[in-house]
Parts: C-alpha cells; sequence; structure tokens
C-alpha cells in the first residue's frame, strides 16, 4: 500500500474485534512515530502503550460519558497515549510548537497503524490531570491525544471533505 492510499484510506475506527495486537506491530507503528520531525529535532513526545484490560478500562474512565470512542479505548486490545514536554519544543509567534510536534508524531503512527491493517481514532476529549494522576506521567508532560488500537470490527464510509479550491490558493489570497 502506497503512502497516498494509506492516506486516502484511513478512517477514524471506534469499534474493534478481541484479537491480540502483535508486539511487533506495536513496536513498528511506535517506530515510525518515533521517526516524525519535530521544532529543531528535540524530539518532545512520549508514548505510553496501555494492553492491561484494567488499565485501559481506567483510562476508559476519564473520558465523558457521552463521548462516542469512549468504549472504544475500554475495548480495543490496545490503547496508546501521545504524550508531549513543551520544555522539548519551542514557541514561535505566540505558537507552542509542541502540539504540532505530537501532532505529527501522532499522525505517524495513525498511518503506520492503518498501513498494517490496523485501526486508530485520535481522541482529545478526556480528563487528563485524571489520567496524568492515574498512569504517573509526570507534571511537566501534556497528554496531547490518546486513540485506540486493534484490528477493525467496521469500515466507516468517507467523510465529507472541502474541495481543494475552497481550501488551497496560490501565489496570492482570493479577494
Amino acid at each position: 500500500m502506497d503512502i497516498f492510499q494509506v492516506i486516502q484510506e484511513r478512517r477514524s475506527i471506534r469499534k474493534y474485534t478481541d484479537t491480540p495486537v502483535e508486539q511487533e506491530k506495536i513496536e513498528q507503528i511506535l517506530d515510525a512515530a518515533r521517526l516524525a520531525p519535530s521544532w529543531k529535532n528535540m524530539q518532545c513526545w512520549r508514548f505510553l502503550v496501555i494492553r492491561d484490560p484494567a488499565e485501559r478500562a481506567a483510562l476508559s474512565d476519564t473520558f465523558p460519558a457521552d463521548n462516542p470512542g469512549k468504549k472504544a479505548i475500554a475495548t480495543a486490545p490496545v490503547a496508546i497515549l501521545v504524550c508531549a514536554d513543551p520544555q522539548q519544543s519551542g514557541v514561535e509567534n505566540g505558537i507552542a510548537y509542541y502540539i504540532a510536534d505530537a501532532a505529527i508524531a501522532f499522525e505517524h503512527l495513525c498511518l503506520s497503524a492503518h498501513a498494517l491493517g490496523l485501526g486508530t481514532c485520535w481522541m482529545g476529549w478526556y480528563d487528563e490531570a485524571a489520567i496524568k494522576h492515574h498512569f504517573k506521567i509526570p507534571a511537566s508532560l501534556r497528554v496531547v491525544g490518546v486513540t485506540p488500537l486493534g484490528y477493525p470490527d467496521q469500515k466507516p464510509k468517507a467523510r465529507p471533505r472541502k474541495e481543494l479550491a475552497e481550501i488551497a490558493f496560490f501565489d496570492a489570497w482570493p479577494d
């Protein structure tokens, strides 16, 4: 599967089979995330892989009841927390780049998972303080996102996207 096919076909998965995810695939996905570009190559990201069902249930408890992905965290065989250290990244023009650094690594993770036949779903609606407390994540780190990881038990349709002409401009901003 080439990169353009991976990008075109990746979907947010919220239902998973109970098939365990092979350790080699988890490491391959994390290695792809590790290779992402970052501010001054500071590589501020950190990943916490949660495989234990009781710990995934505890993680699920940090999500609001009406979060549509809450159940996926508890039922997928793996969950991954993508964290970042703001001190290992820069701020320019008021923009804290640790978020971009972690987001790029997160996207590498999601795309490589799809290329290996696995599903992910970027989730950001959770109680960060509760996650940090439960998993003993250092106060200096931020939890940028969480994803379930596993073999998909659904095939969502493509979501609508804006046309390129609506979002991309050449040489000047349109009038």
